[in-house]
C-alpha cells in the first residue's frame, strides 16, 4: 500500500482546533516547511507544538506565531525567534521548556509506549517543579512524562511509497524522534524513491502515515559562516 499524498490532502483530514503537533527540525535545518505552509494555511487555531525551537522570525514555525495559530510551545529554547521571545515575555504564549535532551527522550518514549521516565537532568532546578522524585541508587532522579502528538510532521531527505525515511546530516536532528511519537506522522521528502534500501532506513514506515513529495523548496540557513580567505586561497 502506497502512502504517498500531497501536503494539503495527507494533513486535512486531520487538523483542528487546540490539537498537539510535534515538528521536527532545529533551527531551520531538517525542517518541512511545505508542511507547516500547509497547516499555516489551514487556519487551525489554539496549536499546541512541540519542537526544539520555533525557527525564526518569518521562516519555518515562526509563520505559525505571526499568524497568532500557537497558544502553546514546549520546547528547549527560544531561539533566533524574537516574536517567540516577545510573546513569552508579554504572556500571550506558555512555554515549556525541557532540557534538550529530556525533551528528545519525551518524544522518543512516547513512540515506544513507555509513559514516563526518570532522568538525573534538571533534579534541583525549576524543571522538577511539582514532578515526582524517586532515589535510585542513592541518587534522586525526576519523573517525566512522555510525549504524544496528535499530529508529527517530519523531513527527510529520501523516502519510498511505503513510508520507509533515511535522513541527511545533522537535517536528521530531532526528526526520528518526531516521527515515531505521533499518532498520525507525515513525512515530506527531498527525494522519492521506488523503496528505500534497507540497511538505510532510519524510520521504517509503519510510523508513517504519509509521504509528500516536496521539490524545489529553498533551503534557508539561521546564520551563513564561512572560513575567512587564506593567503593561498586568495
Amino acid at each position: 500500500m502506497t502512502k504517498t499524498s500531497t501536503a494539503t490532502d495527507a494533513l486535512t483530514p486531520h487538523l483542528r482546533d487546540r490539537m498537539t503537533i510535534a515538528v521536527g527540525g532545529f533551527g531551520l535545518s531538517g525542517i518541512p516547511t511545505e508542511l507547516i505552509e500547509t497547516v499555516r494555511d489551514a487556519g487551525v487555531r489554539d496549536l499546541t507544538i512541540v519542537s526544539n525551537n520555533m525557527g525564526v522570525d518569518g521562516l519555518g514555525l515562526g509563520l505559525l506565531l505571526e499568524n497568532q495559530q500557537v497558544t502553546k510551545v514546549i520546547s528547549s529554547y527560544v531561539g533566533e525567534n524574537k516574536l517567540f521571545a516577545q510573546q513569552y515575555l508579554d504572556g500571550t504564549l506558555e512555554v515549556e521548556f525541557n532540557p534538550q535532551g529530556t525533551l528528545a527522550e519525551r518524544m522518543r518514549a512516547g513512540g515506544a509506549g513507555i509513559p514516563a521516565f526518570y532522568t538525573r537532568t534538571g533534579v534541583g532546578t525549576s524543571v522538577a517543579d511539582g514532578k515526582p522524585l524517586a532515589e535510585f541508587d542513592g541518587v534522586t532522579y525526576v519523573q517525566e512524562r512522555a510525549i504524544v502528538a496528535d499530529l508529527s510532521l517530519v523531513h527527510a531527505h529520501t523516502g519510498d511509497p511505503y513510508g520507509n525515511l533515511r535522513y541527511r546530516l545533522a537535517a536528521r536532528n530531532f526528526n526520528p524522534a518526531v516521527a515515531t511519537c505521533g499518532r498520525v506522522t507525515v513525512a515530506e521528502v527531498e527525494h522519492l524513491v521506488d523503496a528505500v534500501d534497507p540497511e538505510l532506513v532510519q524510520t521504517p514506515g509503519v510510523y508513517v502515515t504519509s509521504v509528500v513529495h516536496t521539490v524545489g523548496r529553498t533551503k534557508h540557513i539561521e546564520k551563513r559562516t564561512t572560513r575567512p580567505p587564506t593567503e593561498a586561497s586568495a
